[in-house]
């Protein structure tokens, strides 16, 4: 088989595993070449996030913590009705670029389909749409901060 038709097929099967996954691109990079099978993911940032060490710097100080309430200790905030979970593992970032206004802050008013955050996942900038409308009562995630499958992001009521 010719190189050409070995290339073919190994991007099909990549983009056969795109079909098959929640990923929004995948790379395979070896010697000589290099070869990138993506798919437009219509909730994603189209930049890059910058180097790891501003975020890690910006947020080393203990302020960035302290910016997000914790939950009262009685209660699960994944039991509560409004809880918005992360739809996937990656670092979150609380707005759009370093220095921007936050997507939210508790007490705002949002819509369904505004952007709470955004979630980097393999170099993919995801915006997190609010499920629904209503009032933000909690934040639980730091800015630049890992977050988990299934972690309590937010309440929203």
């Amino acid at each position: 088989m010719s190189k050409i038709q070995d290339y073919k097929e190994l991007i099909r099967e990549l983009a056969e595993l795109l079909d098959k996954s929640t990923l929004s691109e995948i790379e395979v990079e070896e010697e000589d070449f290099r070869i990138r099978v993506a798919r437009d993911v219509p909730n994603a940032v189209s930049y890059t996030a910058p180097a790891m060490a501003a975020p890690v710097a910006a947020a080393a100080p203990v302020a960035a913590p302290a910016a997000a309430p914790v939950a009262p200790a009685a209660a699960n905030p994944a039991d509560h009705p409004g809880a918005v979970p992360a739809p996937m593992v990656g670092t979150a970032y609380a707005s759009p670029s370093p220095g921007a206004d936050l997507f939210i802050k508790v007490g705002d008013t949002v819509k369904e389909g505004d952007t709470l955050l955004i979630i980097e996942a393999m170099k993919v900038m995801n915006q997190i749409a609010s499920p629904k409308s209503g009032k933000v009562k909690e934040i639980f995630f730091a800015d630049a901060q890992p977050v988990e499958y299934g972690e309590v992001l937010c309440i929203i009521e």
